[in-house]
């Protein structure tokens, strides 16, 4: 349930809109071409007060630590030794919205885990975050649950962001998210922009 409008301590987070997921790579996430007009809407309503996360995979599996050395060993195709690099940039029209120092990397789920985030975070005095992008299930709820844990408002556009597994999508939507009502608000991107206005 919204419970008014933003003010200018909003951030809008964008989680791994990369060529990586948007064309034919293993982690190839059809539904991305669905919700891409409004994540762009929403970034073009204030490019300022947007961040793009990139998900960065490691030379290969060897090079990771822990069990992402397991989990790479099963995606060694996303992995650099057979990853052309490129793949790894957003896409085309995010790329283009995209200014200096608003690209984030990050080697975990969470957002959180990206130092650069972390600092942008600091220097914004941000309280409330919007979160777009891929895979609503992975990516995107790990982001979203660190945001609630750290105490933020936190808005998940419900139609500005998607999976490869659409089932786990609405998983997310319908059941997980609406579990923690009073921190997690789920709105429409029109109802967004509506709240975002100056």
């Amino acid at each position: 349930m919204a419970t008014g409008p933003f003010l200018n301590k909003t951030l809008h987070v964008v989680i791994d809109m990369q060529r990586l997921f948007a064309e034919e790579t293993a982690w190839h996430t059809p539904a991305i071409a669905g919700i891409l007009p409004n994540v762009v809407a929403l970034s073009k309503a204030r490019p300022a007060e947007t961040v793009f996360a990139r998900f960065m995979v490691p030379q290969n599996a060897e090079s990771s630590t822990g069990r992402w050395k397991t989990y790479y060993r099963r995606w060694s195709s996303v992995t650099l030794d057979e990853l052309d690099s490129a793949m790894l940039e957003l896409v085309a029209p995010l790329s283009a919205i995209a200014g200096p120092g608003s690209i984030v990397d990050k080697q975990t789920y969470s957002v959180f885990g990206s130092p650069e985030f972390t600092a942008r975070l600091q220097g914004s005095g941000s309280d409330t975050l919007i979160f777009s992008g891929v895979e609503t299930d992975v990516c995107v709820y790990a982001s979203v649950l660190d945001a609630v844990d750290a105490g933020y408002r936190v808005i998940l556009a419900e139609d500005a962001v998607a999976s490869g597994d659409m089932k786990a999508h609405a998983m997310v939507i319908k059941i997980l998210a609406p579990r923690l009502s009073e921190q997690i608000e789920i709105l429409s991107t029109d109802a967004i922009l509506n709240l975002w206005r100056d």
